[in-house]
């Protein structure tokens, strides 16, 4: 039933004894790709000897229960746990993102709306941060412009996975890819006298982070302008051209970041926002061309979408990719996002076992 598991076992082994060679680790780019594959590989190598054991372990019982008739509750009790196996190992042999190990860049944009928007953006924003804290990731603000009402016109933030190795699908990206697209909101705004419910949006845009080897930008490519930040702030803010814009002339993606105190400072932050936005661009091109006929249900790659409703006076959250629905919105805004996300991780990966049929 998974014979493919087979080849995946010697190059397991292959693995493990290129990393057990000293040699190997002087080398640390071919190091850390030789152990990003041994950690895919080892859940996957687990599971199948869970499930052949399991196998085993059946046809012995039954051999034996032709002799014994008590042997035949152990082998019911077996095959109850054989239907997990193998959708463990079924899911675990899912084609996997590449990136899914990959820290992110997520970005909040208040959108249709006005003043309500902005806060609604805030309340996303809360949730991420919410979230996170529950996931044991670490945050860092990049670049955000406050709205007059408190909430944000626009918020940039970091999401970092703690060192150590992350279990399949636990990764940041493996987990946020799927919160891009338009949020929508249903509820009282706070300036309304009316009680009247108002609907407006707000856009999540999610990049995975990238590393200087995975897109190559040549100094040449780029146009840097400085400019006075603008905004609330202390020494130097509005008072120093320390905010920087860089634009990538090949293909105009523009970033910037004025948050930071010195023009260096901010000329890094922006750089990381320029590599992860061509990254995202290239992959996106890239599974285009790749597979413009196949669509998933989950559809990552296209921002304009709506992608989720959010109604506060039904308490209900409604994800429109995967027909999740529930009615614990306070808690799902408090972070306990799991559930919704997990929806659309299954549907992808349903989507994935179907088309590999």
């Amino acid at each position: 039933m998974f014979e493919a598991v087979e080849e995946l076992i010697g190059e397991h082994v292959d693995l493990e004894k290129q990393l057990a060679d000293p040699a190997i680790h002087a080398d640390q780019g071919t190091a850390r790709r030789l152990n990003k594959r041994y950690a895919e590989l080892t859940p996957i190598i687990a599971a199948y000897r869970g499930w052949k054991q399991n196998e085993d372990d059946i046809a012995t019982a039954r051999e034996l229960a032709a002799d014994d008739p008590d042997f035949f509750a152990e082998i019911k009790e077996l095959e109850s746990g054989r239907e997990e196996l193998t959708e463990r190992l079924r899911l675990l042999l899912v084609p996997r993102d590449p990136s899914d190990d990959k820290d992110v860049i997520l970005e909040v944009k208040a959108g249709e709306g006005g003043d309500e928007s902005a806060l609604f953006a805030g309340d996303l924003l809360r949730m991420y941060l919410r979230y996170a804290e529950r996931q044991n990731w670490k945050i860092e603000l990049i670049e955000s412009t406050e709205s007059d009402l408190g909430g944000y016109k626009d918020v940039q933030i970091a999401v970092k996975a703690k060192s150590g190795r992350t279990e399949p699908g636990q990764g940041v990206w493996a987990r946020l890819k799927y919160e891009g697209g338009v949020h929508r909101v249903q509820r009282v705004p706070a300036t309304e006298s009316q009680g009247r419910i108002h609907t407006s949006a707000a856009g999540v845009l999610v990049l995975p982070e990238a590393e200087d080897v995975d897109v190559e930008i040549s100094a040449n490519d780029l146009r840097i302008d400085v400019y006075r930040s603008s905004g609330p702030g202390g020494q130097s803010v509005n008072t120093t051209d320390s905010a920087v814009r860089i634009t990538h002339l090949p293909t105009g993606v523009v970033a910037s970041c004025q948050n930071e105190k010195s023009q260096l400072q901010n000329k890094e932050q922006a750089m990381r926002i320029l590599r992860a936005r061509l990254l995202a661009a290239a992959q996106e091109e890239a599974e285009r061309e790749a597979s413009d006929a196949r669509r998933s249900q989950v559809r990552t790659v296209d921002r304009s979408e709506r992608v989720r409703t959010y109604n506060f006076p039904e308490n209900r959250i409604s994800d429109h990719r995967v027909g999740f629905k529930a009615y614990n919105l306070d808690q799902v805004l408090d972070g306990e996002l799991d559930p919704v996300i997990q929806a659309c991780v299954d549907a992808d990966a349903a989507a994935k076992l179907a088309a590999a049929q």
